[in-house]
């Protein structure tokens, strides 16, 4: 008898990505129909993602109300649904390693999506939404940025977009800025004297990422202001490419390597020269902290950057416990509906963010740890909007519930996808409340 559950810590494995049976189809169906039977007979994670109930639908349709009946040409549906949110495997699976079924969910829905990419390449819609280095720059230029951002608020745009593109017509777009976030740090000098603790070096590197370069470069300038004030230098790493979380997310595991041989000797160099490093976006911490060392395990460098790297408030709470957080605030935030996002939980470091908030005088804090729904590019995409919606659902009427001064989330992205379903106030990340408590 198989034992049931596991009180072990999680064990998570290398990505054999390269080895030439990761992508035999006839290798991952069989490994597919092993794992989706297991997830059939728990159904623990039924209320995460679109993912399980498309699967629980499948094998309660089939003729034969089990795995075996239902067809493999549809267990690509499932895969669809799956955006690597990796909640399954640390909330939910009491089946992942070390138990001996050594189930990874996410990481065999990657394999499915990379031997996908391999066999059929990658739809125009999908490119264009991952290529987010190429879109930014050409979007965020002069002129085309104030046009783009224009247009993009045009019901008869956004229709056009809907049935050409698959974008759908009221999912949010993200606006583009002339003025980037290397621009505005471009002749940035930090004059705090670094001071070491036990955990931190006292100075940080900041990997701006796409988002925070091209969308929303705010908060960048929201991270150092913050750093600054509690006398953490931050120096802003230049020339970097995108993590490779998106394309990821596609299953084009070749174009996350070319940006890992771009970014990964830059941020090396970088550790070796005494800095910490830190992304305001957690998909980018998450990706250099977990996801590349899984991919390219024997490689020292990356190693290297994984340990270096560091959620903004898990960094904080560090500095807090070494007595080195100024916890002189200028105003109180009232009550903040904070929602925890996924690629920040997966981080095992705890609710950080909601920690150092609560240390705000007359600041109350409503944690919400549901998925947004958005999860990178699924909630933009017309064939899953309406779902991303309706898993967005619950996080959006706690807001409302929790009748806030101020909402948002670590993601920004998530944050806009609550505000998608609420009309009347607009999310402000983490970082931002944070300044602004400060009164910097």
């Amino acid at each position: 008898m198989a034992r049931e559950g596991s009180l072990e810590a999680p064990t998570r494995h290398p990505i054999d990505w390269k080895n030439p049976d990761f992508y035999n189809e006839e290798l991952l169906n069989h490994e597919l129909e092993r794992v989706f039977d297991i997830c059939h007979g728990c159904r623990r994670c039924v209320s995460l993602c679109h993912a399980f109930p498309t699967l629980f639908d499948l094998v309660d349709e089939s003729p034969t109300m089990e795995v075996d009946g239902v067809d493999k040409n549809d267990y690509m549906k499932v895969v669809d649904h799956c955006y690597l949110c990796d909640l399954c495997f640390l909330t939910k699976c009491p089946y992942i390693p070390p138990h001996e079924w050594q189930l990874d969910f996410p990481h065999l829905m990657l394999r499915a999506k990379a031997i996908d990419h391999k066999k059929n390449g990658t739809s125009f819609r999908n490119k264009l939404l991952s290529s987010t280095d190429a879109i930014g720059k050409t979007m965020s230029t002069p002129v085309v940025s104030q046009m783009v951002n224009f247009v993009n608020k045009i019901p008869a745009t956004r229709a056009v977009l809907d049935s050409t593109l698959g974008i759908h017509k009221s999912a949010h777009l993200p606006e583009y800025h002339s003025k980037t976030l290397s621009k505005r740090l471009k002749n940035h000098h930090s004059l705090s004297e670094v001071k070491a603790t036990d955990s931190t070096t006292g100075k940080v590197a900041l990997f701006g990422t796409c988002y925070g370069e091209y969308n929303e470069p705010h908060l960048g300038e929201d991270l150092v202001a913050v750093f600054e004030h509690n006398k953490i230098p931050v120096t802003f790493v230049s020339d970097a490419k995108c993590c490779g979380m998106p394309k990821m997310e596609s299953g084009d595991l070749e174009a996350v390597e070319v940006a890992k041989k771009h970014n990964i000797p830059m941020l090396a160099k970088m550790v070796d020269e005494g800095y910490d490093l830190i992304a305001p976006v957690p998909s980018c911490a998450l990706m250099f902290k977990q996801e590349l060392p899984l991919l390219f395990p024997d490689d020292a460098d990356v190693q290297k950057v994984g340990k270096a790297f560091f959620d903004p408030f898990e960094y904080l709470m560090l500095r807090h416990k070494a007595g080195e957080l100024n916890t002189e605030f200028k105003n109180s935030l009232g009550k903040v509906a904070y929602h925890v996002a996924c690629h920040q939980r997966v981080q095992n470091v705890g609710m950080k963010t909601r920690d150092i908030l609560q240390l705000i005088q007359d600041t109350e804090i409503t944690a919400i740890e549901r998925c947004s729904g958005h999860d990178g590019t699924y909630a933009v995409k017309k064939e899953f909007h309406d779902i991303s919606m309706k898993i967005a659902k619950p996080v959006i009427n706690r807001v409302k519930q929790a009748e806030a001064d101020h909402y948002g989330s670590d993601c920004p992205m998530a944050g806009h996808q609550i505000a998608n379903g609420i009309d009347d106030k607009e999310p402000e990340h983490p970082l931002t409340l944070l300044r602004l408590a400060y009164g910097i």
